[in-house]
């Protein structure tokens, strides 16, 4: 039971670590305007774009919440909206230019703070534990753990 309640403790304190350093190598990045939450809306827009109901949904918050995120990033630059390719009662929401510059940002931030780990446990073990948590967790959507 410890050892359970130490990799809970540890994978938790690992995401929460890893979502402060993407969110600070962002901001050297030239994009100091933005807040974690926000990037948890770009992995959802980075395919194709999305609607706001299906931002609320990947963030599981209310569509109202959605709303305001998707105005604050309309305000900064970062996305914009279309008309949707398929429902014309709905509006889509993707990245500009910018939101991509953001994300090539975040992802880079992300290499780095990974590379940390690398320099630490070594190829071999980073490449066992991606293995490892891929046989465990879900595919579900990545969510800010708290708002």
């Amino acid at each position: 039971m410890a050892d359970e309640l130490a990799l809970s403790t540890l994978l938790l304190g690992a995401a929460g670590t890893l979502v402060e350093r993407i969110h600070a190598g962002t901001a050297r990045r030239g994009f100091d305007d933005l807040r974690p939450t926000h990037g948890f809306v770009f992995v959802r827009l980075a395919p194709s774009g999305a609607t706001v109901t299906e931002i609320a949904e990947h963030l599981g918050v209310t569509k109202q919440a959605a709303s305001q995120l998707v105005e604050e990033l309309v305000g900064k630059g970062y996305v914009e909206r279309r008309p949707h390719p398929s429902d014309a009662r709905a509006r889509l929401v993707v990245l500009t230019e910018r939101g991509w510059a953001c994300t090539r940002a975040a992802d880079a931030a992300a290499a780095e703070a990974v590379g940390a780990w690398v320099e630490v446990l070594g190829q071999d073990r980073i490449t066992a534990l991606v293995d490892d948590l891929r046989r465990v967790v879900g595919r579900g959507p990545l969510r800010p753990a708290v708002w």
